[in-house]
């Protein structure tokens, strides 16, 4: 347990470090040569399917050759697990180090890899693991293993990771399906010349990697454990062994795959032997530079690139008219109704007169630290100066006033700016090409490194926001920050992995994993916050409003049925779910689906996040708007759950999605997709409603500014 859990903050605490300088990726860096006759490592993942969220390492599986240990070259032998980051650990990979062979320009006719003896439960879990239509994942020189296709008009090929674990078909007699291993891989390795003075040297780069399979039954005739002849085999390996019940029943059922459960069963000790074997050719490739090879995975995906541009038009559009509307109310009706009631109170004659603080030169008034009786004065002072006018104006001496449960508010602003940092720095490192596909694991290593740093953030925008509610003790908000989303976020995890670890998938993370991320958490998050926190609260205090608050809070009248809360909040929220709309289904195809293939859309996604951002902005701006002309002053909470109330959507969505487009089997593989949708729709709602938070004080703090103003 001390040396798992001494390895796991070894590589935690270095992956967030050294592994993002080993990974850093831009075309024409990083490039990996061979010479000829070098030896190139094979390695084993895992395997996954789109039909279920469940994981496993491709060496747990009983039906698959066991690594026997052999050498592949100092220091490396068959078996050996490869170092992995933070973010590969938690995206489920297992990669370890084969026993297949492959040497740098040797083509190989066919070898024997194995005869893999497996009792009956073992080839029923192979025949689960086929029919819910699961691939397999190897790498060579950090590709992936692919499945080669060609565009529908013939002019491009195209790679989709992975390669199938077996295949289904169907009886033509009875129609019942039959389930068949491919238990044969051909693998095509595309080289050429190393670029710069490794090529002039003989060097060779790796630039494509396919695996061809094909099922062989074991009637087929061998030759030193390998097919006579590959190219016509017709007889499959089947994924059933025939149960030990009567001859009459065992004839019966002789040329199908279905059997009653009853003689499914049989005898838990009865085996069944796998041959496996594999072939190699090595194919000059000229074609493909070595910094695009990654592009052939996402040739198919770039022709979605004019619905991409279609999803940004869309944005534009609704982005445009909000701007329009927003340039409205500040421009003319604002304007209009801080010009006609400073003209209607010069003409009254009601027009103040007062001595200008320091503070109030620069344009905004501070509350000022005097006696009740002066507060009195200058709120009565106010209502005689305002007591002609109506509308959002009326509010000054409330608007600022401090909300219910500020001290909750204030952390729910901080997680929000700490994930808002994270977007965005993610967001830039993918833009600039550090975060690629060569560098596995990277997105998520990053993502964690950039919300752990970013505490300090978090706790000094939520110390401010809670000093400028009249908080007292910064030290308890600070822990408040420091452990309230996070630590929802965190038992999530944990309760999920309790029933992924019942599955024994590589999806669960491992304890000591788990163990490593508190001390993470608790050990340089926590304080970081605190930190935060304190320089928020003690060196730059609260925000200064520019009008003092009354002792008495004013009457709300009643509101129609559009501006009550949770109407305004769901109707305010399609707005910016109408911009992501679009863009929406890509995101889960790519996290659902392709698995893979996200890293294309990033150019898009930048944009169309900068879109939803200026969207959210506006659309909070309008609401609350509407909202103080309405003379509801109660606003802080209401600008945080109008800016996150697209969440809410999104969740629907995500609902929808399940139903229509996934075809996810099994409770646990349902569960996880529900609670990291829930989770992702927490943190994509915290962040957009701290924009709209920020957004709408601003707002409010300029219109009330300006009326103050002499």
């Amino acid at each position: 347990m001390g040396k798992t859990l001494r390895n796991s903050l070894k590589w935690l605490l270095s992956s967030l470090v050294i592994s993002q300088a080993h990974a850093f990726y831009i075309p024409g860096w990083s490039v990996k040569s061979y010479k000829e006759n070098e030896h190139i490592p094979l390695l084993v993942n895992k395997v996954y399917s789109d039909n279920t969220q469940l994981q496993y390492a491709y060496y747990d599986l009983p039906f698959v050759c066991p690594p026997t240990g052999k050498s592949h070259g100092p220091g490396l032998l068959s078996g050996q697990s490869i170092s992995l980051n933070l973010g590969e650990v938690l995206r489920g990979d297992r990669i370890m180090t084969s026993d297949i062979d492959l040497t740098m320009g040797q083509d190989t006719g066919c070898q024997f890899l194995c005869n893999q003896e497996v009792t009956r439960r073992d080839l029923k879990r192979a025949k689960e693991l086929v029919k819910e239509g699961y691939v397999v994942e190897w790498i060579v020189d950090n590709l992936p293993g692919a499945t080669s296709f060609v565009t529908v008009d013939k002019t491009r090929k195209y790679y989709a990771a992975g390669f199938k674990l077996g295949f289904t078909d169907y009886s033509a007699s009875t129609g019942r399906p039959r389930y068949f291993l491919n238990n044969h891989h051909t693998i095509v390795i595309r080289y050429r010349t190393a670029p710069g003075r490794a090529g002039e040297k003989g060097g060779k780069v790796v630039v494509g990697f396919e695996v061809y399979t094909k099922s062989v039954g074991p009637s087929v005739k061998r030759d030193n454990g390998c097919p006579a002849d590959l190219h016509d085999v017709e007889d499959h390996f089947e994924l059933h062994m025939p149960p030990n019940k009567t001859v009459e029943a065992q004839s019966k059922y002789a040329y199908s795959s279905y059997h009653p459960e009853v003689m499914e069963e049989g005898d838990d000790n009865d085996t069944i032997t796998i041959p496996y074997s594999y072939s190699v050719y090595f194919r000059e490739d000229e074609s493909i530079e070595w910094g695009r090879r990654w592009d052939l995975y996402f040739v198919n995906s770039e022709e979605g690139s004019r619905i991409h541009w279609l999803a940004i038009v869309n944005s534009l559009i609704i982005c445009g008219l909000l701007t329009g509307i927003v340039l409205m109310i500040l421009a003319k009706t604002i304007r209009s109704d801080i010009k006609g009631y400073k003209e209607g109170s010069v003409e009254d004659g009601k027009l103040r007169t007062k001595r200008k603080t320091k503070s109030e030169k620069l344009g905004f008034g501070l509350l000022e630290k005097e006696g009740d009786g002066d507060k009195e004065a200058d709120a009565s002072s106010d209502d005689e100066a305002l007591e002609d006018v109506t509308g959002w104006k009326l509010l000054h001496a409330d608007v600022f006033r401090k909300p219910e449960y500020g001290y909750l508010l204030a952390p729910l602003v901080g997680s929000g700016m700490q994930f808002l940092f994270m977007a965005v720095g993610l967001i830039v490192l993918s833009a600039i090409g550090i975060l690629n596909p060569s560098f596995r694991g990277g997105f998520i290593s990053s993502a964690v490194g950039l919300f752990v740093f970013a505490g300090v953030f978090s706790g000094y925008f939520s110390a401010r926001v809670y000093k400028t509610f009249d908080g007292k003790d910064f030290g308890v908000n600070a822990l408040v920050t420091a452990c309230l989303f996070p630590g929802l976020l965190f038992g999530l995890v944990f309760i999920l992995n309790l029933f992924v670890w019942a599955q024994a998938s590589s999806t669960a993370i491992p304890f000591g994993t788990l163990i490593a991320i508190v001390l993470l958490w608790l050990c340089i998050q926590v304080p970081l916050v605190y930190l935060g926190s304190w320089y928020g609260f003690t060196r730059t205090g609260a925000w200064e409003h520019p009008t003092k608050t009354a002792s008495i809070p004013r009457q709300i009248p009643h509101q129609a049925w559009y501006a009550k809360n949770m109407q305004s909040i769901l109707l305010a929220g399609l707005v910016p779910f109408a911009v992501i709309f679009i863009e929406l289904l890509f995101v889960f195809q790519s996290l659902w689906q392709d698995k893979s293939g996200y890293y294309y859309m990033f150019g898009f996604l930048s944009v169309v996040s900068l879109i939803l951002m200026l969207t959210i902005a506006e659309v909070t701006v309008v609401t609350i708007y509407v909202q103080l002309c309405a003379e509801n002053y109660h606003w802080w909470w209401q600008s945080f759950l109008v800016g996150g109330g697209s969440a809410v959507w999104v969740f629907l969505y995500c609902v929808w999605y399940y139903f229509v487009n996934l075809h996810i089997s099994g409770f646990v593989s349902s569960l996880l997709f529900f609670v990291y949708s829930f989770m992702a729709c927490c943190v994509y709602g915290l962040l957009t409603g701290t924009v709209g938070f920020l957004t709408a004080y601003a707002f409010v703090r300029r219109i009330y500014g300006a009326i103050k103003a002499d």
